[in-house]
């Protein structure tokens, strides 16, 4: 599975995480190479059979796949979509159009590239190929590597060499308006099914996002306007600070060259707030490496020696998980976020580190369990940067917080959310305690907590350090 410049009369584009017409390189390249170029989507049983069927993300694709065959169409092509599995339907459509190359993005997850493997042996039984392209990140795999030739585990270092590697070259975008005369229309290509048809119902608003790459543009214009101010307010959850791009990334509704591009030059321009916001989207980059480079680290701790740590487990594990989940922990700013989360699919970063500190340091819950709920809830769910964050939390992964660094959730509470807004929007019941109370209730006289329906905190944040250290001193051979 590479790519060649071997010229072929018909090609099949496979749009897997890359949902979008504008600077798509395995697009653009088909294009230059094949005679005909006919386009699909397969909604992938393999996926699909083991989500809820009220899953935003199904919602979300086939928003987005709509708006993507109406740009094709524009463009003289249209989509195939097919709802199987996908190492049935890409060699058989290849078959049925007698295509001799099958065109994809990489996807560097651990099984998506069992599946392409799979799929390239099939192709190549009836000769045709698989070629695929770098399209999801800015450097992958190997492109940014030590002097010594290895992985970077450090952060800092690697965006420095990162930064130092990038160049127009690599931020520069993939024509396919020029080439789109090669856009084959088949008469297989039906539309967009509705969620009912694959047996799916809506899973709630998912509006904040928008559709597909118009949803992208609409909130890439929003942020370029307030941009200045990201490296200011992207702390601060009830604050409008963030590019609330990340589920447009995830799905790849908008290029990540372009978004890079834009950072760099402000950047280069004197733009703090870009120069930031560039370091974020090399993050994505460097957790993306990580996977390549370690895929043991997908299901285990990327430092062994923490998968020895003994977590908390049985009934009473239990039932603090399910209040983590549904947000009655009794820490305002923790349980705002999980509603956050529980109800619109989305959670703000800072909120992210907060809610995974407490699950592993204040609750000493396995820190995979987190991850497995968040993996299910968020609509921008990545496994390379949903990984990378919980390891980061646990103090497993690379480049991790320490693990005697142990955020306190009151403490986070009062300095990013100082007036309680972001928790009055989701705590209501809260809403009526003035600025200082409503960090710590607990702390208020039982007569002012009357007819307010909130709990109790379900463990001591002091008592729970004191046990972390305890739980991880062990492990580092260390007595605290």
């Amino acid at each position: 599975m590479t790519s060649s410049d071997e010229a072929v009369d018909r090609a099949l584009v496979w749009f897997r995480r890359d949902l979008r017409v504008d600077d798509n390189a395995a697009l653009h390249h088909a294009l230059k190479r094949a005679k005909q170029v006919f386009c699909i989507f397969v909604l992938d049983r393999d996926i699909l059979e083991a989500l809820p069927r009220e899953d935003r993300r199904v919602q979300f694709i086939l928003e987005a796949l709509q708006v993507l065959d109406d740009d094709l169409r524009r463009l003289g092509g249209a989509l195939i979509v097919r709802h199987g599995f996908a190492s049935d339907e890409i060699p058989r459509l290849a078959a049925e159009l007698g295509a001799q190359a099958v065109f994809a993005n990489h996807d560097d997850e651990p099984q998506a590239l069992k599946r392409d493997a799979l799929i390239a042996e099939l192709l190549g039984s009836f000769n045709a190929k698989m070629q695929t392209f770098k399209d999801h990140v800015i450097f992958e795999r190997r492109e940014v590597m030590t002097a010594a030739g290895g992985p970077y585990g450090v952060f800092t270092p690697y965006k420095n060499a990162w930064l130092k590697k990038v160049d127009a070259f690599y931020l520069r975008s993939y024509p396919v308006e020029r080439h789109a005369k090669a856009l084959a229309k088949t008469p297989s290509a039906n539309g967009v099914p509705q969620l009912s048809d694959i047996g799916f119902k809506p899973g709630g608003l998912i509006a904040h996002v928008g559709k597909g790459s118009r949803g992208a543009e609409a909130l890439l214009d929003d942020f370029l306007e307030r941009i200045q101010d990201y490296d200011k307010k992207r702390n601060f959850p009830a604050v409008k600070g963030p590019s609330y791009l990340s589920t447009h990334l995830r799905f790849g509704t908008v290029s990540i060259r372009r978004l890079a591009r834009i950072a760099h030059e402000m950047m280069q321009g004197g733009d703090h707030g870009a120069e930031v916001w560039l370091s974020e989207l090399i993050w994505r980059d460097f957790y993306h490496q990580v996977m390549h480079h370690h895929p043991h680290a997908m299901s285990a701790a990327f430092r062994p020696e923490y998968d020895a740590i003994v977590w908390e487990a049985g009934p009473r594990a239990d039932r603090l998980f399910d209040a983590w989940c549904e947000g009655r922990t009794g820490y305002p700013l923790v349980d705002a976020a999980m509603r956050q989360l529980n109800q619109t699919g989305y959670m703000h970063n800072r909120l992210r580190m907060v809610t995974a500190s407490f699950l592993t340091k204040d609750l000493g819950l396995d820190w995979r369990r987190g991850e497995a709920y968040f993996a299910a809830q968020l609509l921008d769910f990545d496994l390379a940067a949903n990984n990378g964050g919980w390891q980061w939390a646990s103090s497993s992964g690379c480049d991790a917080q320490p693990y005697f660094r142990i955020f306190n959730p009151t403490a986070q509470s009062d300095k990013f959310d100082g007036q309680g807004k972001f928790i009055r929007r989701y705590c209501p019941e809260l809403a009526s305690l003035d600025d200082r109370a409503i960090h710590a209730p607990w702390a208020r006289a039982p007569l002012e907590m009357q007819g307010i329906d909130y709990p109790k905190p379900i463990v001591d944040h002091a008592e729970a350090r004191e046990q972390t250290l305890r739980r991880y001193g062990v492990v580092k051979g260390k007595t605290t």
